[in-house]
């Protein structure tokens, strides 16, 4: 079963999230959730076997420019992530496929994603899932101060 999240849903999704991007508390991700299935320009939806939630996907409109694509609003798949023992069953494909009817609905025509130069698992998945490369970068930064 798959469930679009709501505010209600803001702890499971912070913790299925939580494995994801372990830069960031539960609390903060858990504020974040609670605004986010709030916001009409975005969705989460969860996966659950039985009654347990094994992953979930977040997705957005983004307006900006996106690489690689024509058109605005775009939908945006800002996160995906299924435990690691239910992997390898096609449930990440369902949640994308949430993800791309929800966008479909948001009168999109194009769907993007991006993940970490590193991230092979998620290469393959993207690729897996119908995506192609629209580009490569590097990002660079650097401390300034005032003379």
């Amino acid at each position: 079963m798959i469930k679009k999240g709501t505010q209600q849903d803001s702890q499971i999704l912070a913790e299925l999230a939580a494995q994801l991007w372990s830069g960031h508390s539960l609390a903060e991700l858990r504020e974040e959730f609670e605004r986010h299935t709030e916001d009409p320009d975005a969705a989460c939806f969860i996966k659950y076997v039985g009654d347990n939630p094994i992953g979930f996907a977040q997705c957005q409109l983004r307006r900006d420019y996106v690489e690689g694509t024509n058109s605005s609003p775009v939908g945006y798949l800002e996160g995906i992530l299924i435990m690691e023992k239910y992997r390898h069953q096609g449930y990440a494909k369902e949640l994308l496929s949430c993800c791309e009817e929800w966008a479909l609905n948001k009168n999109c025509t194009e769907f993007a994603s991006d993940c970490e130069i590193d991230n092979f698992d998620s290469l393959r998945f993207h690729l897996a899932t119908g995506f192609e490369e629209a580009g490569r970068i590097i990002c660079f930064k650097k401390l300034i101060k005032y003379h």
